[in-house]
């Protein structure tokens, strides 16, 4: 039975690891996959999904507004696919969570979606609330604070080190931009008392 899961976390958590391996398992087995992963994130290269750790593969763009359910009915068309690994889910609009629902639906295919969960403001990405509310089952990817603790927030720094706590809820970065934080250090760099 197809399902529409959510993996979520702060920044390196290893998504996009775990999203690597698991299409990774597939392969291995003579299934193939289809992966994607959002236009608007080149970090990597153009087309591609990477990991901190050093491992990659190609994946389709998407990009906001398209049609996801169009664009994978057409991948099937061309050949069996036994799974979709979305990376960089938080970029999904609500529309294309709902696509992706159908996708899992009507041509009972799972498919896997890998993001964050919160911007560095604390507030939901448009595409996780989504998927909090479609997916069919959610899993949290762990990662640490700097204190040991759960990290579940993540600051923005600017190129002095500084925490901003405003801005636009996209700029893509990486360890050099955000730091995942529990709450408590969370509320603490950024003023909230």
């Amino acid at each position: 039975m197809a399902k529409l899961f959510f993996n979520y976390s702060t920044m390196n958590a290893g998504k996009s690891t775990i999203l690597l391996q698991a299409s990774y398992n597939y392969r291995e087995n003579g299934m193939q996959t289809y992966l994607l992963t959002a236009a608007i994130d080149g970090r990597a290269g153009t087309g591609k999904i990477a990991s901190r750790i050093g491992i990659a593969s190609e994946a389709d763009l998407f990009a906001p507004g398209e049609n996801l359910f169009e664009k994978i009915a057409l991948r099937l068309a061309k050949g069996k696919v036994a799974a979709i690994f979305v990376d960089e889910a938080q970029f999904l609009d609500p529309e294309q969570v709902k696509q992706l629902a159908r996708v899992v639906d009507d041509l009972k295919v799972p498919v896997l979606c890998y993001g964050l969960r919160v911007d560095f403001q604390g507030n939901l990405f448009p595409g996780s609330a989504a998927l909090l509310a479609w997916a069919d089952e959610m899993r949290e990817v762990r990662t640490i604070c700097h204190c040991g603790r759960k990290a579940t927030m993540v600051v923005r720094k600017d190129a002095q080190g500084n925490v901003i706590t405003e801005g636009d809820q996209v700029q893509i970065g990486g360890n050099e931009t955000y730091v995942s934080l529990c709450r408590r250090h969370w509320r603490e760099a950024v003023g909230d008392r």
